[in-house]
């Protein structure tokens, strides 16, 4: 069954949800979403009877935490997601596999009292329940710190209006050492067996050092042929770890030079947020990564990747950097956007004014013409904006 929940449900999402008669959870929250007719929807009470014997659940939205957290308190499924949500709680759960790894945590409410002059710099500082890079800096000397602690102050009071404590929380932080190397986000599945089942692979590209935002996702066959053995022994060693089944999560890991993988953080219960890696996915390789993991099947990925030589995708996040309050932007350039792409696959235009996000593009780019690419990951947006 599927939990659904704000900020954002994808037409594809619904759709594969009613074609396919995926049941999904009637609470308050779903149905305001604008489902489409003839959706097969059930009880509250027939949910938690179905997770009894067949607890194969998705969210589209961690908002539905709490749900789960109430309802289905008599599974262990609560338990599993605090495991991978919690930051610190998940680094202690891998602490044996990367001994010494530095991470600590610490209180919101004492962030001026904190003494980092032992810390190692760089270090990454980020709320313990998190989502979506929000609150998160990366600190690369102590001269930077006392500005760091008061864009997090700043920060705590916008996202708190935004997103529920079960999606972000400010109670705790989590200071890490910064993780050098590629990084990754993968969509996910644990089968009824515990086995990892990879639904795509994709390369978080950055501007420069200190950039930790989340503009462009890129995925290729080589990005998934060079990375794919190495991601799944990771994903079998979490999975053992956690002793999860039937559980779809979203990873977000680096590789070091040496080719050591190290987590950065497992989103339990879904793919992309904001239904964005998973249709993406499907829009580039033709798998449905809602279907696989509800059938329980697995990518072909010999026959899926056929044709698709010398091709990036990327996934854009057109998050609002400009730097002016969505309230004061009277209109967004989506036109003007789109023509900067050679190919551009589909794009989602995003309430800006309700949520600090114009919209997410799907393209796709010859490999050896990624200048587009590059252009747009170091943009603030204001060359697509009017503001008052």
């Amino acid at each position: 069954m599927f939990l659904l929940d704000k900020p954002y449900v994808s037409d594809f999402l619904k759709r594969t949800i009613k074609e396919n008669a995926i049941p999904v959870v009637d609470t308050i929250e779903s149905r305001e979403l604008g489902l489409l007719k003839g959706t097969n929807i059930i009880s509250e009470e027939t949910a938690k009877l179905e997770a009894e014997n067949n607890p194969l659940i998705y969210t589209n939205s961690e908002n539905t935490i709490g749900w789960i957290s109430e309802n289905l308190s008599f599974t262990d499924i609560p338990q599993k997601i605090e495991l991978f949500k919690d930051k610190y709680k998940f680094r202690e759960l891998i602490s044996d596999l990367f001994p010494d790894f530095f991470y600590k945590k610490v209180d919101f409410n004492s962030l001026d009292e904190i003494d980092i002059s032992s810390f190692p710099f760089p270090f990454i500082i980020k709320p313990s329940v998190g989502f979506f890079s929000m609150g998160v800096y990366k600190v690369n000397a102590g001269e930077e710190w006392s500005e760091v602690k008061e864009k997090i102050k700043n920060e705590v009071s916008k996202a708190l209006k935004i997103y529920p404590d079960q999606v972000i929380s400010y109670t705790s932080f989590i200071i890490e050492q910064c993780i050098n190397g590629e990084e990754f986000a993968i969509d996910t599945y644990f089968d009824s067996q515990g086995d990892p089942v990879i639904l795509n692979i994709l390369q978080h590209a950055f501007s420069d050092d200190s950039d930790v935002s989340d503009r462009i996702y890129m995925s290729s066959k080589e990005i998934i042929k060079n990375n794919f053995e190495d991601v799944y022994s990771f994903l079998k060693k979490i999975g053992e770890l956690a002793q999860v089944k039937n559980f779809p999560c979203h990873v977000e890991l680096r590789k070091e030079s040496d080719g050591t993988l190290i987590p950065i953080e497992i989103n339990p219960m879904r793919f992309g947020g904001w239904c964005t890696t998973p249709d993406f996915t499907y829009s580039v390789y033709g798998i449905n990564s809602y279907l696989y993991y509800y059938n329980q099947q697995k990518p072909d990925w010999d026959k899926v990747l056929e044709g698709k030589d010398n091709k990036v995708f990327s996934l854009i996040v057109l998050d609002n950097s400009t730097g002016v309050d969505g309230n004061n932007i009277t209109s967004f350039n989506y036109e003007k956007l789109l023509s900067d792409f050679a190919k551009p696959l589909e794009l989602r235009r995003i309430d800006y004014k309700e949520y600090p996000i114009f919209g997410f593009l799907f393209t796709e780019s010859a490999d050896d013409n990624l200048q587009e690419l590059e252009n747009i990951l170091k943009s603030n947006l204001r060359e697509y904006i009017t503001a008052k």
